[in-house]
């Protein structure tokens, strides 16, 4: 592989100077800016071994670095170790940023280069300002991938399929009436979408190319007088072709946005959201731009009753799915061979039970022992290691069905509980219980709340580094904006029909690690004369924590209550769906503490 890798950045660096380039940056997204890409656009996995959801190269003639964050650390030492490619830690004190890297390796009046269609308004305007304070040329018409990538995955091919309004809650043209409604709010009178989820979302559409995220590759125009969706044709079935033309949408190919937003009136006034459409997109319209957050976003984070209603039925079937799971771990785990790779081969047989699933919604982390620690492990057959009864394994999965998406990490003891596994859980699940039994006025925003699920780390001197929580999509993306519950300062505050992930953690490299996740669905609290209205959430989540592994000399009496009432209420949803055998072995996973 690191040979290979060596063969990648040569060829790279002959590209380079064929056109007097002295560095590249090459993201790890699409021109959609995805967090999974398909494999067509993965050329920095190419180049550089790391396969990472998120992570950015940058390659001089003689220097590689790969910048990412505290999620993929230890994934990519292992990854980039003897690659050519060092390792930078970003939001590490003492490591240096990409520009700060750039402006100490670069030589004078050096041109750096980037494929202006893979980074976004903002990502090129802070490289322009980077470079005309260094005296360095920014060239954004450089796309090696097109052309040194010999052995190219094509791009995908899957067809689009209509997402029925019985799960998606509302019409397509009410939908594009309540995007227009918004844009003209902001000012503008049309919008480009190039976001691929908010793509599905506004015309209830759904895909499969890309990984655990069912969308399809498209570009959409929409205003007033004209809504026209880009993609390949032979993407468009007989089916999609009906939806489309039933609210006046026309198809066009994937490869005319270009020509045709070349094409627009310069007294058009465009709505463009500099985070996520591409400087080449940008820069071809003539048009008047207007430069704000799409309000899709914002739109489709609200779920409305049906999707909600979805969202428990799913959670339903999926905890359902997990009893099998993990009662099957309990009964083979010292008597058969079972190795990381095993548990998520039988975590999606056990979900693809339902008629109702599609896909995974990401890939699962089944991190035994130190794995666990590895933030985002995905185990493959030279690493997946064998199951033991003893040590704790963390399990982060999740399941996209018709009628929602899910995400759930349960961390759990296979034997042999030592009292550090036990105090470092039971710190990990007060943080935990203390954010979902939150009440907090409207306008909070999810920073305002990260604080509660750390606390307890953060009294004995722990800590995580990832975020809290993540909007989850309905069908969706399981990663989806524009709220959080992180550090960061996130100016989008929590609304009904948000739902969210609660999942802190604790990480000790070499050991183990714990995380708990459950989603939250954020619903109207008390209405007070004199303080106004809040907000809580409800748990959508259906499985019992692992009761081994709770100390409860730890817990408040409040917090027992809350664990048995949880427990109570997994019971009581999943006894339909579950056999005589299966229940059982749940109501002895909800006995009250």
């Amino acid at each position: 592989m690191s040979k290979l890798n060596f063969e990648h950045l040569e060829t790279l660096r002959q590209a380079m100077s064929r056109v007097n380039v002295d560095a590249v940056i090459i993201p790890g997204t699409d021109p959609h800016q995805s967090e999974y890409p398909a494999e067509y656009w993965k050329f920095r996995d190419w180049i550089t071994g790391f396969t990472g959801s998120n992570g950015t190269a940058v390659i001089t003639q003689d220097q590689a670095g790969l910048w990412t964050d505290s999620r993929y650390f230890l994934q990519a030492e292992q990854q980039l170790e003897d690659s050519g490619v060092t390792l930078f830690k970003e939001n590490v004190p003492g490591e240096p940023t990409i520009t700060e890297w750039l402006a100490q390796v670069l030589p004078e009046d050096a041109v750096l280069a980037l494929d202006g269609r893979l980074f976004s308004v903002v990502d090129v305007s802070q490289y322009e300002r980077f470079c005309g304070e260094n005296g360095f040329m920014l060239a954004t018409d450089f796309c090696p991938a097109d052309n040194i990538w010999p052995d190219r995955p094509a791009r995908p091919a899957g067809q689009a399929y209509v997402h029925s309004e019985e799960f998606a809650g509302e019409d397509v043209e009410s939908k594009i009436g309540r995007v227009l409604e918004a844009v003209q709010q902001a000012g503008a009178e049309s919008i480009l979408i190039t976001a691929l989820d908010e793509i599905a979302w506004t015309f209830n559409l759904r895909g499969t190319d890309v990984p655990f995220t069912p969308v399809v590759i498209a570009y959409a125009y929409l205003s007033q007088r004209e809504r026209s969706i880009f993609i390949d044709e032979d993407k468009v079935t007989d089916e999609v072709r009906r939806h489309l033309k039933a609210v006046n949408v026309r198809v066009r190919d994937y490869d005319d946005v270009e020509r045709f937003l070349e094409r627009r009136s310069e007294h058009e006034v465009v709505l463009v959201d500099p985070n996520r459409v591409s400087d080449t997109l940008a820069n071809a319209m003539p048009s008047q731009k207007v430069y704000a957050h799409s309000p899709i976003a914002a739109l489709k984070a609200v779920k409305n009753e049906v999707q909600i209603e979805g969202f428990r039925r799913a959670m339903e079937r999926d905890g359902a799915a997990l009893v099998r799971l993990f009662r099957w771990l309990e009964q083979t785990v010292g008597r058969e061979p079972v190795n990381e790779i095993d548990v998520w081969e039988q975590a999606k047989k056990e979900r693809a039970k339902s008629d109702l699933y599609r896909e995974d919604s990401f890939a699962m982390i089944a991190g035994y022992k130190e794995h666990g620690a590895i933030v985002h492990y995905e185990a493959d057959e030279q690493s997946a290691s064998t199951l033991q009864p003893e040590g704790l394994l963390l399990l982060d999965s999740g399941a996209q069905y018709l009628d929602g998406t899910t995400d759930i990490t349960r961390t759990i003891t296979l034997g042999n509980v030592t009292a550090q596994e036990r105090h470092d859980y039971t710190l990990v699940l007060k943080g935990h219980l203390a954010l979902a039994r939150a009440q907090f006025p409207v306008g909070t925003r999810g920073v305002q709340l990260d604080a509660l699920a750390r606390m307890p780390l953060w009294a004995e001197g722990l800590a995580y580094w990832h975020g809290t929580g993540h909007g989850v999509g309905h069908f969706l993306g399981c990663h989806e904006g524009p709220h959080s519950i992180r550090t960061d300062l996130n100016a989008n505050p929590l609304q009904p029909g948000m739902v969210t992930s609660d999942e802190p953690g604790l990480y000790r490299t070499g050991q183990y690690g714990i995380r708990i996740e459950n989603l939250l669905l954020c619903v109207e609290g008390d209405r007070t004369k004199d303080f106004g209205d809040f907000l809580r959430f409800e748990t959508l989540t259906l499985f019992p924590y692992d009761r081994r592994l709770i100390d409860l000399t730890m817990l408040t009496a409040e917090e027992i209550k809350q664990i048995n009432d949880y427990h109570h209420m997994v019971l009581e949803r999943l006894t339909a769906l579950l056999n005589p055998e299966e229940l059982a072995w749940l109501q002895t996973q909800c006995e009250p503490l």
